[in-house]
């Protein structure tokens, strides 16, 4: 929940009232369905995504490494973030589009968790690692592979209901 301000707005909620970090209480929170979903670009040159598709990187399989480093890191990102919670998540999709108008890669991130607290984290997380990836896999051909448009597209669930981007 929302702490208020001294004038009344809302506030941080990881800022106790001494203005000090801490994790949300979530304890008095129901459990309910959570959904969210994530999406970033990876952007290259032509040459370099054909290469990728074609399965001739020399790392290997560019995009196969790139979905399960996002899967395992949804699962480990409230050993990243400092104050996110550990949860046991129970679904986490991880898609990546070969998109030759960019050129590059769009990747996109779904979550999804029964608790008390969502999941934008943990898919804004699978979708940087896995951004992340692509580069680490293609850098050696291509120096200046840029990583855009990491945001939230959509969650679902919890108090404060449904968001699209």
């Amino acid at each position: 929940m929302a702490r208020k301000s001294s004038e009344d707005k809302p506030a941080l909620t990881h800022i106790d009232a001494k203005g000090e970090a801490r994790m949300v209480d979530v304890s008095a929170k129901p459990a309910t369905e959570r959904i969210a979903v994530a999406e970033g670009r990876v952007v290259m040159s032509r040459a370099t995504l054909d290469l990728i598709v074609s399965g001739n990187a020399k790392k290997g399989d560019v995009l196969g490494t790139a979905r399960v480093a996002g899967i395992m890191a949804a699962k480990r990102t409230s050993d990243l973030i400092p104050l996110c919670h550990p949860l046991a998540l129970s679904k986490v999709t991880l898609d990546i589009a070969p998109d030759k108008k960019l050129p590059g890669c769009v990747v996109s991130a779904t979550v999804k968790v029964t608790g008390p607290t969502g999941v934008e984290m943990e898919a804004l997380t699978a979708v940087s690692v896995a951004c992340l990836t692509i580069y680490d896999m293609i850098k050696a051909v291509e120096r200046g592979v840029r990583i855009e448009g990491i945001h939230l597209v959509e969650k679902k669930g919890g108090k404060s209901g449904h968001y699209r981007a």
